[in-house]
């Protein structure tokens, strides 16, 4: 019998969603990606969408491939990365064959930030290399992958685009269902962030009653507890502290490729 051959790279397993609010920002950084530029890997655009877990859910919807990845628009993915990808899905499924999510950065259950990615808002790379894939806690939102056949769903009642790295982790964790970090580099180029708004304090009010038996749980930005009250010292936090955050924060307007390049990864 003769060989057969793919008709399609194995990457096709896999999928891109992005909820989109700002075409510019999709141009410079996802979709400069090569593994999305080359279309090794489907983009699906969900654009001014109400909240990150409606914009989401119907990007399951809309995809039938086995892996999704849910990224942000001002995300850039090095060249070969879902190659990496690849290496860190099948590593994992030696380790836990009922993992449901895996992400580039987040924090692990003694509380430590796990990456490395590289974030402009910060003027540099962040989090501690994950030599094996350990268990988390919570997700920052950059980029989540998760394995169609968990079954996994947003939550729809979260409301915004905040704190549904920490739900969807502990979501998963609650079912028995594996969240994990792993060493998969890639450049944020984010925007200096400010200060906290309300639609950030609407999450977090929203996960302190929806998980009030898992309290405390740390989340990449503070810890979310019973009273809240380190977000409040988080506003001060960040008010004090504006002018220096902002001096380090570096220039979005450069291509991401650059920041790519400086961390070794291009």
């Amino acid at each position: 019998m003769p060989e057969q051959k793919l008709t399609h790279p194995p990457t096709h397993q896999f999928c891109v969603v992005v909820a989109s609010n700002n075409d510019s920002s999709l141009k410079h950084n996802l979709m400069a990606s090569d593994m999305i530029s080359s279309e090794h890997v489907p983009l699906h655009i969900e654009r001014n969408a109400e909240s990150a877990a409606l914009a989401y859910n119907h990007g399951i919807d809309s995809s039938t491939a086995p892996i999704i990845i849910f990224a942000h628009q001002d995300v850039y993915f090095p060249p070969g990365w879902e190659r990496r990808l690849c290496d860190a899905i099948t590593t994992l499924e030696k380790q836990d064959p009922n993992w449901a999510l895996l992400a580039p950065f987040g924090m692990t259950d003694d509380g430590e930030h796990i990456g490395p990615v590289w974030s402009s808002s910060l003027g540099r790379i962040v989090g501690r290399t994950a030599d094996v894939h350990e268990l988390a806690q919570s997700f920052d939102e950059l980029v989540i992958v998760m394995r169609r056949a968990s079954g996994l769903r947003f939550d729809t009642k979260l409301p915004g685009f905040h704190m549904y790295g920490t739900d969807i982790v502990q979501t998963a964790r609650a079912r028995g269902l594996g969240a994990y970090v792993c060493a998969l580099p890639l450049v944020h180029n984010d925007e200096f962030h400010g200060l906290v708004h309300q639609d950030f304090s609407r999450a977090y009010h929203f996960m302190r009653h929806k998980w009030r038996n898992r309290l405390p749980l740390r989340t990449p930005i503070l810890w979310v507890t019973r009273y809240g009250m380190p977000l409040y010292k988080g506003r001060l936090l960040m008010r004090t502290s504006y002018t220096k955050r902002q001096a380090i924060a570096l220039d979005t307007g450069k291509p991401p490729q650059h920041y790519s390049a400086v961390c070794g990864w291009e």
